[in-house]
Parts: structure tokens; C-alpha cells; sequence
């Protein structure tokens, strides 16, 4: 038995940030481009909100996908229900 602790059921959570996980990131990279043109723009178009690297360069720097994908929306016309 522990004293002096409260316990409470959920815990309450601390940070209300919502991180995007890589798989949610490409499925809306998808819905946006298209399968067949997603990774090629992801690869080949650099954009100045990123620091001028491209998505995958700031992926593989360790930038979250959130941040990514927001400067995607920067850059691009993406339909609000994918923002």
C-alpha cells in the first residue's frame, strides 16, 4: 500500500501535443499527390519553409512530421480535410 500518493484513472495528461506518426504523414502525402507522385515530389521539390530541403532531407534529420507536414501545406494547395 502506498501512502501519500494520489492516484487517479486515466492520468491526466500534460502535454496535448498530437504527433503525427510517419505512416499517417505518407497516407496524406498520398491523398494529396497521388501513390504514384508522392515520393517522387517528397524527394525531388525543396522548399524554402524546410530550410531549402526537401521532405524526405528533413525527415531524415530528424524533423517531426507534423513540422513537415505543415510546411507542405505552406507550399501546396492541400484540401482542408487533410490539414
Amino acid at each position: 500500500m502506498v501512502f501519500g500518493m494520489c492516484v487517479s484513472y486515466p492520468p491526466p495528461r500534460r502535454f496535448h501535443t498530437w504527433v503525427m506518426r510517419l505512416t499517417e504523414f505518407w497516407r496524406r502525402m498520398r491523398a494529396h499527390f497521388g501513390d504514384a507522385y508522392a515520393e517522387s515530389w517528397a524527394q525531388d521539390y525543396v522548399l524554402s519553409p524546410l530550410g531549402g530541403r526537401t521532405v524526405v532531407q528533413a525527415l531524415a534529420d530528424g524533423d517531426s512530421a507534423k513540422s513537415v507536414w505543415r510546411a507542405v501545406c505552406q507550399v501546396e494547395n492541400v484540401s482542408a480535410k487533410l490539414h
